[in-house]
């Protein structure tokens, strides 16, 4: 029976969207216009899909493509990134948040799924603690720290010599490299650093600094009481661990294969895991 409801799923990852994609904006309570990537039927139960540090809601492309058949598909340009304005400030947790809470107006003040990943994390859980779970069905967290125990390690520059220096595209592009443990095109990696370069430095600077303690995001997700699935890769696994025995409504798992965009890397997988629980934790609730 498992096997066949699995197969069941991946069949229906495969079939085309049913919509096709549009820009759309809206304006914040601060007067920034945002960007969002909207497919999929508007009647249907919707996901909100909150991209990392400087990345642009397109990455979520492959997610666009499975979900928006059955359903409201979402992916945000958070301030600064991708098509969105770049304003002079908000690139802190509480603005951030509220930018999501405007989404949700925005989108007709329905319920929806939230899918954070990286930064998209910290700034969905800003989110939570501003605002509450009341307009959430769902909550889906995406390789990041959630103020749970452990605390991430850092490891230290090594001594000697630094390493020479290296100009901010260089240092981009290695970055987005670094995201993937899958082989990914060049034009398509080119293309997402070109977009990360988008944002300017003063405000990357500031969302890497985010000025609350650890304790402000465990807060927040331990009053979440609506389903919420927390993957993330083995540096995570014993945040996840503890999660899981201590909140009451989570499911965790740990993608050891996959580089910091499991989405992508292990897209098939994640696919059919978000499906599932949207089956059968988000919808029969």
């Amino acid at each position: 029976m498992r096997a066949a409801y699995t197969l069941l799923i991946l069949a229906s990852l495969l079939l085309p969207r049913a919509a096709g994609a549009a820009d759309r904006y809206f304006a914040t309570s601060d007067g920034v216009r945002l960007h969002y990537i909207e497919a999929g039927p508007n009647f249907a139960p919707t996901l909100v899909f909150v991209p990392g540090w400087t990345m642009p809601a397109w990455i979520f492309q492959r997610q666009i493509d499975a979900f928006s058949r059955d359903y409201h598909v979402i992916a945000f340009d958070p301030r600064g990134q991708g098509d969105s304005d770049i304003p002079a400030t908000g690139y802190e947790p509480y603005r951030r948040g509220a930018d999501i809470a405007d989404l949700i107006k925005a989108l007709g003040n329905r319920q929806v799924v939230l899918v954070g990943w990286s930064l998209g994390v910290l700034d969905s859980l800003a989110y939570v603690h501003e605002a509450g779970d009341g307009k959430l069905l769902g909550l889906v967290l995406l390789d990041n720290s959630v103020g749970e125990d452990p605390a991430p390690v850092y490891h230290p520059r090594p001594p000697g010599p630094r390493p020479p220096r290296v100009g901010r595209e260089a240092t981009m592009a290695r970055f987005v490299r670094s995201m993937f443990h899958r082989p990914q095109d060049e034009t398509y990696l080119d293309q997402l650093t070109e977009t990360a370069l988008r944002t300017p430095p003063n405000a990357a600077a500031s969302l890497l600094s985010y000025p609350v303690p650890r304790t402000y995001w465990r807060d927040a997700i331990y009053t979440v009481r609506k389903p919420i699935l927390y993957i993330v890769t083995p540096r995570l696994a014993a945040q996840a661990e503890n999660l899981q025995a201590r909140h009451t409504n989570v499911r965790t798992d740990v993608y050891s294969d996959s580089g910091h965009a499991l989405f992508i890397d292990d897209g098939n997988r994640f696919n059919t895991e978000l499906l599932d629980f949207l089956r059968t934790a988000v919808l029969h609730q």
